[in-house]
């Protein structure tokens, strides 16, 4: 197997989006970060149709979650990661590096709030918690299969106009 092939943890997405805000002097939460996480492995999936990363994504109440990712950063709450990302540390293929940059450019700019209303309005989310309460807590999967074919639709809608 190449380097280039090889399936990425989401950690190393996770920390190349902290990379990115602290280089842009923009506060990073957790919560902004999974989001930021569930729109790269939507859109690799959409477009290049592979995962980014293996680890499954949870329909959480707040959005799209990785719990290991949440884990990681859990201490900092709803308050900015403050992680200083050694660009050494990060080895990601530069082809997911440009989807990455992409999906920053895109949704990095946008609030954690805006993102979470974001996400609760698509259907690979509303999915993985049909049948539960807005604020019922739940670990279902949020599918690659329903990210793929969601995020696909929105790609081949976009390439009509």
């Amino acid at each position: 197997m190449s380097r280039q092939t090889k399936t990425l943890k989401a950690l190393d997405v996770g920390k190349y989006f902290i990379y990115l805000a602290n280089q842009g002097k923009k506060p990073i939460t957790n919560k902004k970060l999974q989001k930021l996480v569930y729109y790269s492995q939507a859109w690799s999936l959409a477009l290049n149709d592979k995962k980014l990363f293996k680890e499954p994504i949870e329909a959480w109440v707040h959005g799209p979650a990785v719990r290991s990712l949440y884990l990681q950063y859990k201490n900092f709450g709803f308050s900015p990661i403050k992680e200083e990302i050694d660009t050494k540390s990060i080895k990601i293929p530069a082809k997911d590096k440009k989807l990455l940059d992409e999906i920053w450019k895109v949704y990095g700019k946008l609030d954690a709030e805006y993102l979470e209303m974001l996400t609760h309005s698509e259907q690979p989310w509303q999915e993985a918690r049909d049948g539960l309460q807005s604020s019922e807590s739940s670990d279902n999967e949020i599918s690659t299969k329903s990210m793929k074919s969601f995020y696909s639709a929105k790609l081949e809608k976009a390439q009509k106009k």
